[in-house]
Protein backbone atom coordinates (compact mmCIF):
# COMPACT_ATOMS: atom_id res chain seq x y z
CA UNK A 1 0.00 0.00 0.00
CA UNK A 2 1.21 3.54 -0.65
CA UNK A 3 0.77 6.18 1.92
CA UNK A 4 -1.41 8.68 0.47
CA UNK A 5 -1.45 11.43 3.80
CA UNK A 6 -0.04 11.49 6.83
CA UNK A 7 -2.25 13.43 9.38
CA UNK A 8 -0.61 14.71 12.64
CA UNK A 9 -3.58 16.12 15.58
CA UNK A 10 -1.03 19.81 16.76
CA UNK A 11 -2.67 19.71 19.62
CA UNK A 12 -2.09 16.22 20.78
CA UNK A 13 1.64 16.73 19.28
CA UNK A 14 2.11 19.64 21.34
CA UNK A 15 1.01 18.05 24.61
CA UNK A 16 2.77 15.06 24.19
CA UNK A 17 5.95 17.23 23.45
CA UNK A 18 5.30 18.75 26.89
CA UNK A 19 5.15 15.47 28.37
CA UNK A 20 8.13 14.16 27.15
CA UNK A 21 10.93 17.16 27.44
CA UNK A 22 9.69 17.28 30.79
CA UNK A 23 10.72 13.87 31.15
CA UNK A 24 13.47 13.40 28.53
CA UNK A 25 16.30 15.31 30.97
CA UNK A 26 18.56 13.59 34.03
CA UNK A 27 18.54 16.15 36.61
CA UNK A 28 14.35 16.43 36.09
CA UNK A 29 14.25 12.48 36.41
CA UNK A 30 16.46 13.09 39.45
CA UNK A 31 14.19 15.89 40.87
CA UNK A 32 11.13 13.40 40.65
CA UNK A 33 12.89 10.18 41.76
CA UNK A 34 13.80 12.66 45.25
CA UNK A 35 10.47 13.76 45.44
CA UNK A 36 9.29 9.89 45.02
CA UNK A 37 11.72 8.78 47.86
CA UNK A 38 10.49 11.86 50.07
CA UNK A 39 6.70 11.11 49.65
CA UNK A 40 6.40 15.55 49.64
CA UNK A 41 8.76 17.86 49.69
CA UNK A 42 9.73 21.38 48.98
CA UNK A 43 12.32 23.51 46.73
CA UNK A 44 14.52 23.66 49.55
CA UNK A 45 15.06 19.97 50.47
CA UNK A 46 15.55 19.25 46.82
CA UNK A 47 18.34 21.76 45.59
CA UNK A 48 20.08 21.19 48.90
CA UNK A 49 20.27 17.01 48.79
CA UNK A 50 20.70 17.03 44.85
CA UNK A 51 23.26 20.57 45.04
CA UNK A 52 21.91 22.29 42.70
CA UNK A 53 21.63 25.68 42.74
CA UNK A 54 17.82 26.94 43.59
CA UNK A 55 16.99 28.95 40.12
CA UNK A 56 17.73 25.80 38.67
CA UNK A 57 15.76 23.65 40.73
CA UNK A 58 12.99 26.22 40.73
CA UNK A 59 13.06 26.25 36.60
CA UNK A 60 12.92 22.37 36.61
CA UNK A 61 10.31 22.21 38.93
CA UNK A 62 8.19 24.58 36.40
CA UNK A 63 8.85 22.38 33.96
CA UNK A 64 7.26 19.68 35.49
CA UNK A 65 4.64 21.41 37.00
CA UNK A 66 3.45 22.48 33.33
CA UNK A 67 3.83 18.89 32.31
CA UNK A 68 1.29 17.74 35.29
CA UNK A 69 4.24 15.56 36.51
CA UNK A 70 4.63 16.97 39.59
CA UNK A 71 1.74 18.73 41.29
CA UNK A 72 2.28 21.86 44.55
CA UNK A 73 0.53 22.98 47.20
CA UNK A 74 1.55 25.91 48.85
CA UNK A 75 1.81 26.28 52.91
CA UNK A 76 2.63 30.33 53.33
CA UNK A 77 6.11 30.74 52.11
CA UNK A 78 6.71 27.04 51.09
CA UNK A 79 5.16 24.99 48.39
CA UNK A 80 5.12 21.43 48.56
CA UNK A 81 5.90 19.35 45.73
CA UNK A 82 4.63 15.91 45.07
CA UNK A 83 4.73 13.21 42.18
CA UNK A 84 1.23 13.19 39.74
CA UNK A 85 1.37 9.30 39.78
CA UNK A 86 -1.61 9.06 37.44
CA UNK A 87 0.30 11.59 34.64
CA UNK A 88 3.47 9.35 35.32
CA UNK A 89 1.13 6.06 34.54
CA UNK A 90 -0.36 7.79 31.24
CA UNK A 91 3.26 9.04 29.97
CA UNK A 92 4.73 5.55 30.48
CA UNK A 93 2.15 4.01 28.77
CA UNK A 94 2.30 6.59 26.04
CA UNK A 95 6.04 5.96 25.69
CA UNK A 96 5.37 2.25 25.84
CA UNK A 97 2.88 2.92 22.84
CA UNK A 98 4.66 4.80 20.59
CA UNK A 99 7.55 2.60 20.67
CA UNK A 100 4.99 -0.37 19.37
CA UNK A 101 2.28 1.10 17.18
CA UNK A 102 2.30 4.20 15.28
CA UNK A 103 -0.36 5.45 17.40
CA UNK A 104 0.83 9.68 17.18
CA UNK A 105 0.07 9.80 14.08
CA UNK A 106 -2.52 8.34 11.79
CA UNK A 107 -1.63 7.22 7.85
CA UNK A 108 -4.11 7.05 4.86
CA UNK A 109 -3.27 4.19 2.75
CA UNK A 110 -4.15 4.36 -0.65
CA UNK A 111 -4.53 1.28 -2.21
CA UNK A 112 -2.76 0.18 -4.90
CA UNK A 113 -3.47 -0.42 -8.73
Amino acid sequence: MKISKVTLNPERVSKAWVIAHALAHPLRLKIIDFIHRQGTTNVNNIYNALKIEQSITSQHLKILREANIVVFERDGKFVHYSINYNQVEKASNAVRKFTYTDEIYHLSRASMP
